[in-house]
């Protein structure tokens, strides 16, 4: 069974507070775009899961989202063959974009259809957050609203077609380093997630981008001043707005014009500030491939 892990970027990404289990209260919207990873499972006779990575740095034992979330099904329903797992990587690890969750919410649903364990979606959802917050939404797609720790989930209307580009520079940066750079007393501004939700409803892109903002962003890039730099290259270039994506460093552009967008790609390129430039558009929940979930 061949599988696409599908990235996402958060259009808003807010932090209300730490709660007493010392996770921390988000608010977000969430979109899944057209940049994925690639996975291969099979069946094997010999019991246990073998994973290999086209990436030689990914772990390939339980310390792999993808590796835990295989495991996690075939304890729970005492599953007696094996499972081989080939995953080509494209989504930049450690780089805001959700990759290991979304690896590991097509491995979850890979391995409900291969050994036929006849869970819906919802209840692999339940059983995806002990893997990561991020991997019921990535089982979930499309536009949607993160409560709780991010597993609260309220699908949206699909967000109006729009271009995405996409800009990684070459440092990486980990969700607890986001969360030491994070002063949220000093955050000037909170994006207006309510406000954006109801231009999403009105299919308001102008209103959306508008109102899009990351309450991380001015600790990272404090840090790692290129996030700020190409950021700005996209604006000069014609992005409606750039910003970086869930805890960074990757920045994406939103683009109304296809052809704007490659010329912004060219530009990005040729300036070296991205080790990783991507143009593509966003995941439509009900206009994306389903079969490949």
């Amino acid at each position: 069974m061949r599988l696409r892990a599908y990235a996402k970027i958060n259009l808003g990404l807010d932090i209300l507070g730490k709660r007493p289990d010392g996770y921390h209260e988000v608010k977000m919207i969430m979109q899944t775009i057209q940049m994925y990873d690639l996975l291969e499972i099979k069946k094997k006779k010999i019991p246990g899961i073998g994973l290999i990575s086209n990436v030689p740095y990914v772990p390939a034992d339980e310390r792999n989202l993808a590796y835990k979330a295989a495991k996690l099904l075939m304890d729970e329903f005492k599953v007696q063959e094996g499972l081989s797992i080939k995953l080509e990587k494209f989504i930049p690890v450690a780089a805001g974009m959700a990759g290991g969750s979304s690896d590991a919410a097509a491995v979850m649903v890979g391995v409900n259809r291969l050994f036929q364990l006849g869970l819906t979606d919802q209840e692999l959802m339940e059983r995806s957050v002990q893997i990561g917050a991020d991997v019921p939404y990535c089982i979930l797609r499309g536009t949607a609203l993160a409560e709780g720790i991010g597993e609260r989930l309220t699908p949206l209307p699909a967000l109006p077609k729009c271009c995405v580009l996409i800009g990684k520079p070459s440092v990486s940066v980990s969700t607890k380093t986001a969360y030491e750079s994070l002063d949220l007393a000093a955050v000037p501004v909170h994006p207006d997630i309510d406000g954006m939700i109801r231009d999403i409803q009105a299919g308001d892109l102008d209103g959306v981008v508008s109102r899009m903002g990351n309450v991380f962003e001015p600790g990272i890039q404090k840090r790692h001043p290129v996030i700020g730099d190409i950021s700005r290259l996209m604006e000069e270039h014609g992005a409606m707005k750039a910003m970086m994506s869930g805890s960074g460093p990757t920045v994406f552009g939103i683009f109304k014009d296809g052809d704007q967008m490659e010329r912004a790609a060219a530009a990005l390129r040729d300036s070296h500030l991205a080790k990783v430039v991507f143009a593509t558009e966003i995941y439509n929940r009900n206009g994306g491939n389903t079969n490949d979930k």
